[in-house]
């Protein structure tokens, strides 16, 4: 992985239909995705095996934290410890900057994937 400087605002990419997290580096220890939720959009209550930092560049959502809940807006930072459960849902276009280590696993992936899913149904 090579050392960069960028601006976040040039990587985001929003779709009012699905998330689309732009990877913008990972390694064996750590991955750093640029999310973009539009207003309504979430990401379900998971317990995955991983430490998450998330930093809210924009907007406003509500995040899950373990025991905690609160507002987030720009320059929130949250620590979300694993296999502690945590969720995030966008009250406004909500642009985040989320660390996470180690790097995610497919398992994770399908969790979100099947509580989606199970809300859609």
């Amino acid at each position: 992985m090579e050392p960069f400087i960028l601006k976040a605002a040039e990587w985001v990419q929003c779709d009012r239909h699905q998330l689309r997290p732009v990877l913008l580096a990972q390694n064996e220890r750590l991955k750093v995705q640029l999310v973009c939720f539009e207003p309504g959009q979430q990401i379900p209550l998971h317990q995955p095996e991983e430490d998450l930092v998330l930093t809210i560049l924009e907007g406003h959502g509500l995040v899950v934290a373990g025991e905690k809940e609160g507002v987030v807006g720009p320059g929130s930072v949250v620590f979300v410890p694993a296999d502690v459960a945590r969720s995030i849902r966008a009250h406004t276009r909500l642009v985040a900057l989320a660390v996470v280590s180690p790097p995610s696993r497919a398992a994770d992936y399908e969790e979100i994937e099947a509580a989606l899913n199970h809300r859609a149904a």
